[in-house]
C-alpha cells in the first residue's frame, strides 16, 4: 500500500466531489480522502433542485449522491458546513473557516458556481430568490406552493434552462408566472430563434406570460415584501416573488488567491485545466462547473455547467490524481423536463459556430431531433420526446465526418447508419 500515507483533499460538496471520492476508493486508493463542503448537507446533485424535488414529485433525499452512511463505510472523512478560506501551495495545505489546517498531497477543486445577482433596487426584499443550493430549493418549493394556493405571481428574470424549469414547476403549483427576458425568445443564445420559439410556445400554452426584449430595472416592495417589478421599457408587472435566473459564475476565488491560472470571464471564466483536468499547479486539479478544460475532441477550452460534466469530470480528475493517463473528451450533454416535454442535448454549437440547422421529425408535435451543422459536420443534436438516440448523435459528433443533410432529416434513415 504505497499510497497509504498520502492524503487527497477534495474541496466541494457537490456531485463532482462526491464522485471523485467514490472513484478514488473504487480505483484502490488506500490513503486519506477528505471531502470538504461549505454546506451542512451531504453531497447532492443539482438537477432535482429545479426538477423533481422542486415540483414535489420527489422527496429531498432523492438529491443526495450517497446515503450519509456511505462515507464512513468507505472511510471518506467529511468536513461539512466548513468553507475553505485559503490554499497554501508551497506548504500543500488548505485552511478552513475555523482555522483548521489540513495538509494534502493532491488537491481537487470542485467548488462549482454561484448564481449571478440582479443589480437593481429591491434585491434585498424577502421575496427575491435564487436557485443554486438545496436550501434555496427548500425555500422556493414552499414559496411556489404558497403562490399556487393564493393565486400569487412569480416573476422570473431570465429565460434560460433554470428559469424555464422553475416556470414549469410554478405553473404545476398553480402560480401565475411572468418571465422577463432581454432576448427575443427563450434560450435564444443556446438554441437560436426557431427552436427557442418552440419553448416559448410550450410555456405560453401552459399559461406563462413572456415579456421579451426587456430587463428588470427595479423590484418594488413595501414592508420588506415584493409587490411588483419594473422593466426598462416602462412596464410594471405584479409580483409576490421574484426569481433571479440570469446565469451562474464559477467560484474561482480560492484558485485566484492561490495564484492558479484562470480563464478570462469574457472567454467563459473558470480555472484553466489541461485535458487531464490538472491546473497550472501539478498537484492541484479542478472538475465540474469551475473547470475550464482543454477539450481534445472539440479543440477548444470549454467550461460546462451541467450535471453530466460533474458526473464524469469528478471521476476523471480522481484517476488523474492517481497518476492514470486521462484525456477528458466527453461530449457535453444535458437534459431538461418541462411539462410533457423531455429533451436531451449533446454537443457544443455556440452562436456563430454553425451554418445550418436540420430537423428530423415533427416540431409541431414536439417530437423531433434538431442538428446543428457546420459544412455538413454535426456539432450538436437535441432530441425532444424522442428517446434512445443519444449514442448515435454523439457518434455523429465524434466522427467529425460530413453528413448528407437530407439523410439526416429523413426519419426512415437510421441514425446509426449515418454515424458509421
Amino acid at each position: 500500500m504505497v499510497d497509504a500515507d498520502q492524503t487527497f483533499v477534495i474541496v466541494g460538496g457537490g456531485l463532482a466531489g462526491a464522485k471523485a471520492a467514490e472513484t478514488l476508493r473504487a480505483e484502490g486508493f488506500h490513503g486519506r480522502v477528505i471531502l470538504i463542503g461549505d454546506e451542512r448537507d451531504h453531497p447532492y446533485e443539482r438537477p432535482p433542485l429545479s426538477k423533481g424535488y422542486l415540483t414535489g414529485a420527489k422527496d429531498r433525499d432523492s438529491a443526495f449522491v450517497h446515503d450519509p452512511a456511505w462515507y464512513a463505510a468507505h472511510d471518506i472523512e467529511l468536513h461539512l458546513g466548513q468553507p475553505v478560506t485559503a490554499v497554501d501551495r508551497e506548504e500543500h495545505t488548505v485552511r478552513l473557516g475555523d482555522n483548521t489546517v489540513i495538509r494534502y498531497d493532491k488537491l481537487l477543486l470542485a467548488t462549482g458556481s454561484e448564481p449571478r445577482r440582479l443589480d437593481v433596487p429591491g434585491t434585498g426584499l424577502a421575496g427575491v430568490h435564487h436557485l443554486r443550493r438545496l436550501a434555496h430549493a427548500d425555500r422556493l418549493r414552499q414559496v411556489l406552493a404558497g403562490l399556487g394556493r393564493d393565486n400569487g405571481h412569480l416573476v422570473i428574470a431570465g429565460a434560460g434552462w433554470i428559469g424555464l424549469e422553475v416556470a414549469a414547476a410554478a405553473r404545476g403549483y398553480g402560480a401565475e408566472v411572468t418571465v422577463v427576458e432581454s432576448d427575443p425568445t427563450p434560450l435564444h443564445r443556446v438554441l437560436g430563434p426557431e427552436l427557442g420559439q418552440i419553448f416559448a410556445d410550450l410555456h405560453t400554452g401552459h399559461g406563462v406570460r413572456f415579456h421579451f426584449g426587456a430587463r428588470l430595472t427595479e423590484i418594488v416592495g413595501q414592508d420588506g415584501m415584493v409587490l411588483a417589478v419594473r422593466t426598462d421599457d416602462g412596464e410594471e408587472h405584479p409580483a409576490h416573488a421574484v426569481l433571479a435566473a440570469i446565469g451562474a459564475a464559477p467560484r474561482t476565488a480560492l484558485a485566484e488567491n492561490s495564484g492558479l491560472a484562470l480563464v478570462d470571464r469574457a472567454d467563459g471564466g473558470g480555472i484553466a485545466v489541461d485535458e487531464s483536468l490538472r491546473t497550472s499547479d501539478p498537484d492541484i486539479y479542478a472538475a465540474g462547473d469551475v473547470a475550464a478544460a482543454h477539450h481534445p475532441l472539440l479543440h477548444t477550452r470549454l467550461r460546462v455547467e451541467h450535471w453530466a460534466n460533474a458526473l464524469n469530470g469528478g471521476p476523471a480528475a480522481a484517476r488523474a490524481m492517481l497518476g492514470r493517463t486521462v484525456s477528458y473528451d466527453r461530449v457535453p450533454y444535458f437534459f431538461t423536463d418541462q411539462y410533457d416535454l423531455g429533451m436531451e442535448y449533446s454537443g457544443w454549437a455556440p452562436p456563430g459556430s454553425y451554418d445550418q440547422v436540420v430537423v428530423r421529425g415533427d416540431t409541431g408535435k414536439r417530437e423531433f431531433i434538431a442538428f446543428w451543422l457546420k459544412r455538413g459536420r454535426v456539432l450538436a443534436g437535441m432530441n425532444v420526446n424522442v428517446w434512445d438516440v443519444t449514442d448515435p448523435i454523439q457518434r455523429l459528433i465524434r466522427s467529425r465526418a460530413a453528413v448528407d443533410p437530407d439523410a439526416l432529416a429523413d426519419p426512415s434513415v437510421p441514425l446509426e447508419s449515418l454515424a458509421e
